[in-house]
């Protein structure tokens, strides 16, 4: 389900953003004007996501370093990790996740 999360003018380029959609807690990350989103909760211990260094298309949680391709949520340290992603969508000045 669709569901609104934030305007764009909240989610500069290179910014993150904790939003909530269908009852998840999503880190929403704009890089080279596209938007991912994906759950804040790290796969390995919870770390918050939103928090993280985001390069070379993936975020890195700041508490043990794994990292999390934005687009797949495969993790490069442990590939049995893999991080739930979301769709998202900007439609006119508003961003929607579907979760």
């Amino acid at each position: 389900m669709w569901t609104p999360v934030a305007h764009r003018k909240d989610l500069p380029e290179g910014g993150a953003l904790l939003v909530e959609a269908g009852g998840h807690r999503i880190a929403l990350f704009k890089r080279k004007g596209k938007l991912f989103a994906m759950r804040n909760a790290c796969a390995h211990r919870g770390g918050p996501l939103v928090e993280g260094h985001v390069e070379d298309g993936k975020v890195t949680c700041p508490w043990h370093a794994w990292a999390f391709d934005l687009t797949s949520g495969k993790c490069a340290e442990a590939p049995f990790a893999e991080q739930p992603v979301f769709p998202v969508k900007l439609e006119g000045e508003e961003i929607f996740v579907d979760a």
